[in-house]
């Protein structure tokens, strides 16, 4: 229910917006029309349908903010956060325009207009988002539709609460109390103690009560009873507040199929096939582009490094822990000499291992090319956390519990970890945290926009290597 209102909320917000947006349309385009240049009554015909277009541009953006970076609440009041708001709205109301003119090859639209319909959509887009949402919500949610609201449970989660409660007040809810059975007959800051769970009934008709929440899952079933049926027998909303990402020390993810709820641990989007194949085709598009392009030359130039600095072969094989752990043999450039004494001790600045060449090859990642060999079989990824040796692997799963989590996804050549700067050497258990930190970040949040932002940015990093490239 609460969910709910904050949707609806939102959705009145969205019209209150896209029809101020089209009123703003008319009124740039009487102005345009009157003051600067003329119209035909074909061109005035055409506005309407822009008016639509916008619309439709800030309903995409509605439907795709919670994607996006942006954490929005209707109830904040940072200015920047409502000013970031109104600019992605505007792009996305015009952006929609112009690519509705550039389709269309609608070239009557007057420049004038636009001009002057930028600033004034991003104008009025900003005031309502500072203004509307708590206007809307005291028209709304007042009256007949406020909810008496008793709490049930321990004080000291009623104080960890405060805040929420004080930030739902503008949908209408109102803290009347507090019941427990701890005996301590004590309130929380401002919420008075209004007796035991069993006064439940008695309390709920003295104060009018129309909702209850319980801030935590009931352990005993006879309260499990008492709350069900005194709410139903009243007429009473109950909301039950879950703790079991406290009780498990882990964020939970509540799922249903076929009828039945089940609790996971977090979200996986590559488990969705589609996914997975938009992913396969992004590889496979990728990599086919490199290595019929870009590797065959640059084989023949680290082949020449060898031939005047290391002789050997060109290639290096190692086997590497890929999904599920499953064992693949890794393909790179050799950048070490030969018969060098520890192929599983990480590679250091200064390693005495690497010839002169490989240092260059290494910090520009360009050992890494034929790791697209592997792309095309199937057992890397061009995005995906990095594969590790087995003994690595070990090692790093003995001193991080979940550390197996990121093989829920194939492995890549590069990934979230590595664009934001966690790569070569793990010299601590605070950088391994810091590199599973982003390998479980990226299989919990993947989406395609996720992997092409991260080829990006590899890219600029091999044009401008980190100092850990090495």
């Amino acid at each position: 229910m609460i969910s709910q209102r904050t949707r609806g909320l939102l959705g009145a917000i969205l019209f209150c917006q896209a029809s101020l947006a089209g009123m703003l349309l008319a009124v740039v385009a009487e102005l345009t029309f009157s003051f600067f240049t003329s119209a035909t009554e074909e061109q005035w015909s055409r506005y309407p349908i822009y008016g639509l277009i916008v619309a439709v541009g800030l309903v995409y953006e509605a439907m795709t903010r919670n994607r996006s970076r942006l954490r929005y609440s209707p109830w904040q009041r940072s200015l920047l956060k409502q000013h970031q708001l109104a600019l992605r709205e505007t792009a996305f109301g015009i952006g929609a325009l112009l690519l509705f003119l550039a389709l269309t090859k609608d070239q009557t639209i007057s420049r004038t207009f636009l001009l002057l319909y930028l600033p004034a959509l991003y104008l009025g887009l900003l005031g309502t988002n500072v203004h509307l949402p708590r206007a809307l919500a005291r028209t709304i949610f007042g009256g007949v539709h406020t909810e008496r609201t008793l709490l049930i449970g321990a004080p000291e989660r009623a104080e960890g609460l405060k805040d929420w409660l004080a930030g739902k007040e503008v949908l209408g809810f109102r803290t009347v109390g507090l019941l427990n059975d701890e005996g301590t007959g004590r309130g929380a800051d401002g919420i008075p103690h209004l007796g035991r769970v069993a006064d439940l009934e008695t309390v709920a008709r003295a104060e009018q009560v129309t909702q209850v929440l319980v801030m935590e899952l009931p352990q005993d079933r006879e309260v499990h009873r008492l709350l069900v049926a005194t709410t139903e027998r009243l007429g009473l909303r109950l909301v039950i507040q879950s703790n079991l990402a406290e009780l498990l020390h882990h964020p939970v993810v509540h799922v249903e199929d076929d009828g039945l709820r089940f609790i996971t641990l977090r979200e996986e989007p590559l488990e969705n096939p589609l996914n997975r194949l938009l992913k396969r085709g992004l590889d496979l598009a990728v990599s086919s582009l490199v290595v019929v392009f870009i590797l065959p030359p640059v084989a023949v130039l680290v082949w020449i490094l060898h031939r005047l600095e290391s002789p050997g072969p060109l290639f290096f094989y190692q086997k590497r822990a890929g999904i599920q752990n499953r064992q693949f043999r890794i393909v790179k450039f050799r950048t070490m000499c030969l018969n060098n004494d520890d192929e599983t001790r990480q590679a250091v600045p200064g390693d005495v291992r690497v010839f002169p060449a490989g240092r260059w090859l290494r910090r520009l990642s360009i050992d890494e090319l034929p790791q697209f060999l592997n792309v095309l079989r199937g057992e890397m990824s061009v995005t995906g956390p990095r594969p590790h040796l087995l003994e690595h692997n070990a090692l790093f799963a003995a001193q991080m519990a979940n550390y197996h989590i990121r093989t829920f996804v194939k492995p890549g050549i590069t990934g979230l970890a590595q664009v934001r700067g966690f790569r070569g050497e793990a010299k601590s258990p605070t950088e391994i945290a810091q590199r599973l930190e982003s390998d479980i970040s990226y299989l919990e949040n993947w989406r395609l926009v996720l992997d092409l932002s991260i080829i990006v940015r590899t890219a600029w990093q091999m044009l401008t290597p980190p100092k850990s490239a090495y």
